[in-house]
């Protein structure tokens, strides 16, 4: 399958860019040639190749677990703590109405 100026207008669109045409047709080829690369990657045999050792299997992992839970120990339990008043939050803000921040408009479609 192939990227084509049709596929690099429409996801330039949903990320609001603007692209000139010779950045589309440079985006055509660009990730073209990564799809290209790619594909070359998939035809390699890793059937003996042994996995990546991951940093994360350095720091008391447990073997005996699966999945996420080998991990445990890196996750912490979420609490709720204070928060800080309105006015307070809003005494630093650049412009309010005193409930809500304002900010320009950025979105214009």
């Amino acid at each position: 399958m192939k990227v084509t100026e049709k596929d690099v207008l429409y996801v330039a669109d949903l990320a609001n860019l603007e692209l000139t045409a010779e950045e589309q047709q440079r985006m055509v080829k660009d990730l073209n040639s990564i799809l290209d690369h790619i594909d070359r990657l998939n035809q390699l045999d890793t059937t003996d190749v042994p996995p990546m050792a991951q940093t994360s299997d350095r720091f008391g992992i447990d073997p005996a677990k699966q999945g996420a839970a080998r991990f445990a120990y890196a996750m912490r339990d979420d609490k709720t703590g204070p928060c800080l008043d309105r006015a307070t939050v809003m005494k630093n803000a650049p412009d309010s109405d005193g409930a809500f921040f304002k900010v320009p408009k950025v979105i214009e479609r």
